[in-house]
């Protein structure tokens, strides 16, 4: 009689183990992951926030079928993910992408995918190294897209220029604005942390907050309440925010493209939300600093926005113009968060007048101590504390 073979357990073979979770749309798979998953996308030139927002989410491995860095300009995605010690293997095409079952258990290994240890799929392995090099070598790309930029710097401004030129078409806030600092809150790599720095700014101040997508969930983990939340029409369930934060907002706004139906809207609506609708080419990140610099905010805080042209080329490679232009409009009254603690050191408060107070006290004790006048008035002082002592 032969003996069954004994299999060895999952966790001796190499490489790392986890659920397979496909989908072509990387904002369309954030919303299914769960910790241990393994996500396979179709994502070329990763930008960071999706890589952020994956390791978010807890992924033991990233599978791609087209190419993490495709040479265009240096993304920043893979750096993200190589930091955090994720696993991370691209360039496994269509075909490979087609043989990965969703929900199916899979096993990374060496660039390999297998299915029941059976190889399904085989990409590159991206490493450290491998990410510098080919971030080096992007770097030499940056002049290739200014060049488009600048062509599409020219064709929003014709199109946008009643808006960014004149402020036509820019909804009216039922919030009152006009002389008030304002916060604008982007769900943005480390905006957690750039909200922390501005919180005791928010705390005295009482800015008005503007939330831009799914930053209003971060204001109200923060205890914090948006007054204006924008949202984008073409934004996924996964860039949304939820339906507590659009009721406790005092205004709700819809970014969309002109001559778009009322589909978000009419979303909103049922959730009992009477939004105000901006059509714009403009990104919901520059919609918020437009509704802004129209309602005449004194100054503006960004907190999660894009500082570097990295950065701009990395997420917001369509909407570069509108985010360049939209700059441009708002000027000096744009701050970035990391900047307000060195600017704003908080209110004088009771016990900072109490303790210079204190000090001065005791200076000046010490100053009269020293004379023979203060010197006459310790011996008195001890000789009265001897004789009242028993």
């Amino acid at each position: 009689m032969r003996m069954p073979v004994r299999q060895r357990p999952a966790h001796d073979h190499p490489g790392v183990v986890g659920t397979a979770r496909v989908d072509r749309r990387t904002g369309s798979l954030l919303r299914r992951l769960r910790p241990g998953d393994v996500a396979v996308i179709d994502h070329v030139d990763l930008d960071r926030a999706s890589a952020q927002a994956l390791v978010d989410a807890g992924v033991r491995a990233v599978v791609n079928a087209a190419p993490m860095i495709s040479g265009r300009f240096p993304n920043l995605g893979p750096s993200v993910l190589v930091t955090a010690g994720i696993p991370v293997v691209d360039g496994i095409g269509a075909e490979g992408l087609a043989s990965i079952g969703d929900g199916v258990p899979v096993r990374v290994h060496d660039g390999t995918v297998l299915v029941e240890d059976r190889p399904v799929a085989t990409g590159r392995v991206v490493d450290a190294e491998v990410v510098a090099a080919e971030l080096d070598a992007a770097r030499g790309g940056l002049g290739t897209q200014l060049e488009t930029f600048t062509h599409n710097t020219t064709e929003f401004l014709r199109r946008e220029q009643d808006l960014l030129l004149h402020g036509l078409g820019v909804p009216r806030l039922a919030t009152r604005v006009a002389g008030r600092s304002v916060v604008v809150v982007v769900h943005g790599h480390d905006h957690e942390r750039e909200l922390r720095l501005v919180r005791t700014f928010v705390r005295e101040q009482h800015p008005v907050l503007i939330a831009v997508g799914r930053a209003a969930d971060s204001l109200r983990e923060a205890g914090l309440r948006p007054d204006v939340i924008v949202v984008d029409a073409h934004a996924g369930d996964a860039d949304t925010p939820g339906a507590k934060a659009l009721k406790a907002a005092r205004d709700v706004v819809v970014r969309t493209d002109r001559g778009d139906g009322r589909g978000a809207a009419e979303q909103l609506e049922r959730l009992g939300v009477r939004p105000l609708r901006f059509e714009s080419a403009a990104t919901p990140e520059d919609a918020a600093l437009i509704l802004a610099e129209a309602a005449e905010a004194s100054i503006i805080v960004g907190v999660g926005m894009h500082a570097t042209l990295e950065d701009f080329l990395d997420r917001q490679r369509a909407g570069l113009a509108s985010t360049y232009l939209t700059r441009l409009k708002v000027g000096p009254r744009l701050v970035d968060a990391t900047a307000v603690p060195l600017l704003y050191a908080g209110r004088v408060r009771p016990r900072h007048l109490l303790l210079v107070m204190l000090s001065g006290l005791v200076a000046l004790g010490a100053a009269i101590g020293v004379t023979p006048v203060g010197q006459e008035w310790a011996d008195t002082l001890a000789d009265t504390l001897q004789g009242l002592l028993p």
